[in-house]
């Protein structure tokens, strides 16, 4: 039938292959490469009006972080603590993260205004006001108090928010 040496060869050699490959020394294990956690690239800002709203969108390389939206009474800039001179009433604080508009030297990947008035029905200007520690964050002025959508789209990714017209503004 079977041959007890030859079997218990086999086993030896199976057990020996699998246990040299199992043990890598702590030197190769260490510098064995690391991917690093891809963070979100902020590229541009861009903004338009489409009859009953407005809208601003937010470019992204890679995948689109979390985004949160919420209004606030001032805008002020990341950092500094100064006050982000846009005129309005009424404004939206944009924070998305982890995310950066800087590559990793530090440059700058950020193509679209850092500080621009707009002239559209509801919004009123754009500002970048922080890229610092894996947040981006916009500040957006409004007249009125703005009614918001916030939506993520993709291919290619970005993020939308739509503020719609009050009533009275339309044209």
């Amino acid at each position: 039938m079977f041959n007890r040496p030859r079997l218990a060869a086999v086993a030896a050699g199976i057990l020996l292959t699998a246990g040299v490959g199992a043990t890598i020394p702590a030197s190769a294990a260490a510098s064995a490469p690391q991917s690093a956690p891809a963070i979100a690239l902020v590229t541009n800002a861009r903004w338009g009006g489409h009859g009953s709203f407005d809208r601003i969108v937010i470019d992204v390389r890679g995948k689109v972080p979390p985004v949160t939206v919420k209004p606030v009474k001032e805008l002020r800039y990341d950092g500094s603590g100064q006050k982000v001179p846009l005129a309005g009433k009424h404004f939206l604080e944009i924070k998305l993260s982890p995310a950066a508009a800087h590559n990793d030297a530090g440059a700058s990947v950020y193509k679209g205004p850092r500080l621009i008035k707009v002239w559209l029905l509801a919004l009123k200007g754009l500002a970048l006001t922080g890229d610092y520690e894996g947040v981006v964050t916009f500040g957006a002025a409004f007249n009125a108090k703005p009614a918001y959508k916030m939506t993520k789209l993709h291919s290619p990714e970005r993020v939308v928010i739509d503020v719609w017209i009050p009533s009275g503004c339309r044209a």
